[in-house]
């Protein structure tokens, strides 16, 4: 028997999911709460093999609580949303979430998805999938250069200051740049930043550590 704890802050939701779930013989919903804080310690307090983690939600936000209950070890997590853009698939995938569902996937997708993410199994929802490979594909990754150039780019320095930082030239430092821009899939500088950040690839200002 799967148990699982169904997270989401619209209680008509949670309804609906409970009612699916339960309707499975091998699936047993143990719980569910609409705050990723509650859902942190209904992990701990049940120990569900799966949690069923929305991504919006008040206080501590999904990928938060995802990223506490994995770090723990209490359950399995796997993403239930309506919202598919590469910063919050990327940032869920890198919390420890073992899947990526949408809410528009069938009763039976989602029987089997909980089922698969008890086994330790990877799922993903097909765009899910298709946005994850094609970020990885083609080495359409930031070298570690261009990691370098953007880093420095979040502190505001121009391109001849980045070449002096980091003893190239100001044309290589915007070759950099252009590459960083079509890579990332941005315009302009500020884009860029921001865009990294919400990939990951760089880390929140106030995280940010001293340049050396």
């Amino acid at each position: 028997m799967t148990t699982v704890l169904i997270v989401d802050d619209h209680p008509v939701v949670r309804d609906g999911l409970r009612a699916v779930l339960s309707a499975e013989p091998d699936i047993e919903v143990v719980g569910e709460c609409g705050r990723g804080d509650e859902a942190v310690a209904a992990a701990a307090a049940l120990r569900p093999d799966v949690v069923l983690m929305d991504l919006r939600l008040p206080g501590l936000d999904g990928v938060d609580a995802t990223a506490r209950i994995t770090a723990a070890g209490t359950a399995a997590v796997l993403v239930l949303t309506t919202y598919d853009s590469d910063g919050d698939i990327l940032r869920a995938v890198e919390a420890g979430a073992t899947g990526y569902l949408l809410k528009d996937a069938s009763r039976q997708e989602l029987a089997r998805a909980v089922s698969a993410a008890a086994r330790g199994e990877t799922v993903l929802a097909p765009p899910v999938a298709a946005k994850l490979v094609g970020r990885l594909r083609g080495g359409r990754l930031l070298t570690p250069r261009e990691t370098e150039v953007l880093t420095r780019i979040a502190k505001g320095l121009s391109n001849s200051d980045i070449g002096r930082a980091l003893f190239i030239g100001e044309a290589t430092v915007k070759s950099h740049v252009l590459r960083i821009f079509d890579k990332l899939g941005v315009r302009d500088r500020t884009a860029a930043v921001t865009t990294a950040i919400a990939r990951g690839i760089l880390p929140p200002p106030e995280d940010a550590g001293p340049d050396h």
